[in-house]
C-alpha cells in the first residue's frame, strides 16, 4: 500500500483556491502522538482543544471545527474512529463525538507500516508538509503538532519507494523577485548583505506554492525573514493601492513590535523597480481572503 500515495490525495473540500487544511493538520498530529507513543489512542474530548489551536493558527480564517476533519479522514484509509459502541464514527456532531466516548487513531495497517519502516513517518510528514504550508511554517507546525524535526529533515526514501509526483519549484525565483525589489524588504526597506551577499532576505510567494502559486515575479516579494514569517501567518498583508496591512489580531506592546510592525499599517510597497510587473490582484486577492486574519489596522499616523 503506497502511503505516501495516500497522504498526498487526501480528500478535501476544494473550489476556488480556498483552504481546508483541516485532515493534513490532523494527520500531522495524528503522527507527532504516533512517534511520542505508537500505542496512544486520541479521545476526541481530549485532542479538540489541541485541534483547535491547530486550526486557528494553520488554517483558514473563517470559523471551522476540529469535529470535521477527525469524522471525514476515516474516507481516506489512514484514520480509525471508535466509540463505545464499537468501530465507527457517530458523525460530525461535537456533542456525539462527546458523549460517544469517540477515539481516533491511524489506521492498523498504517500503524504497521510505521513501525516496520520507522522512515515513513518523516517522508509522510514531508509529503504533507509540502503539499500545503509554505516552507516558512515547517518548523513551527512541527514543533506545534510534537514532531521530531531531526529525521524529518534527514528522512530519505527507501530503495524502490515510489514517490507521488509534484511540481518542481523555480530555482530562479528567488533571484529574479530580489533583482526585482533591488534586494530591500518590500515592508520595511531592510536591504542587509554580508561582504557582496544578501542576508536574512527572502522571496515570498503571495499565493502560496502549495495552492497553485507559479514562480512569478508578480506572485512573489522579497521580505525579510521576519516580515516573511508574519505574512505567511496571516499578521501581515497587501491591500488596495499596494499598501501594507496589518491584522487587528497582531499585539505588540514593546516598541520594537509596534515599530517592525503596526506601523507599517498603510504603507507603500517598497518596490518593485520601474519596469516589473507588481503583485497581481489575483494573488493579493487569494492572499488577503485565505491567509490574513481578521480586518486590517488603520493608517498609522
Amino acid at each position: 500500500m503506497d502511503w505516501l500515495e495516500r497522504a498526498a490525495k487526501l480528500k478535501q473540500w476544494s473550489r476556488d483556491g480556498v483552504r481546508a487544511p483541516h485532515k493534513p493538520l490532523l494527520l500531522l498530529y495524528a503522527l507527532g502522538r504516533f512517534q511520542a507513543d505508537a500505542d496512544d489512542t486520541l479521545p476526541y474530548s481530549a485532542v479538540e482543544a489541541d485541534l483547535k489551536r491547530l486550526l486557528a493558527e494553520y488554517g483558514p480564517a473563517r470559523p471551522t471545527t476540529p469535529a470535521y476533519p477527525f469524522h471525514h479522514l476515516v474516507n481516506d484509509g489512514v484514520w480509525e474512529v471508535r466509540t463505545d459502541r464499537g468501530t465507527g464514527s457517530p458523525g460530525t456532531g461535537v456533542r456525539e463525538l462527546r458523549a460517544s466516548g469517540a477515539t481516533g487513531r491511524l489506521a492498523p495497517d498504517l500503524r504497521t507500516a510505521l513501525r516496520h519502516e520507522p522512515s515513513l513517518l518523516a517522508r509522510m510528514a514531508r509529503t504533507l508538509l509540502d503539499q500545503h504550508f509554505p516552507p516558512s511554517l515547517h518548523q513551527d507546525l512541527c514543533d506545534a503538532v510534537g514532531l521530531d524535526p531531526e529525521p524529518y529533515l534527514q528522512a530519505a526514501p527507501s530503495p524502490g519507494t515510489a514517490i507521488p509526483a509534484r511540481r518542481q519549484r523555480d530555482r530562479r525565483m528567488r533571484e529574479m523577485v530580489l533583482i526585482a525589489y533591488e534586494y530591500r524588504c518590500a515592508f520595511c526597506g531592510y536591504d542587509g548583505m554580508i561582504d557582496s551577499a544578501p542576508v536574512g532576505l527572502e522571496a515570498a510567494h503571495v499565493r502560496w506554492w502549495a495552492f497553485e502559486g507559479p514562480d512569478d515575479v508578480d506572485n512573489g516579494l522579497c521580505l525579510c525573514s521576519l516580515h516573511h514569517k508574519l505574512f505567511d501567518k496571516g499578521v501581515l498583508g497587501i491591500g488596495d493601492g499596494h499598501r501594507v496591512l496589518v491584522s487587528r489580531h497582531f499585539v505588540g506592546r514593546s516598541p520594537a513590535a509596534r515599530d517592525h510592525v503596526t506601523a507599517l499599517a498603510g504603507r507603500p510597497l517598497t518596490g518593485p523597480q520601474p519596469g516589473t510587473r507588481p503583485v497581481a490582484d489575483a494573488h493579493r486577492s487569494w492572499h488577503t481572503t485565505q491567509v490574513f486574519r481578521g480586518a486590517p489596522r488603520t493608517r498609522a499616523a
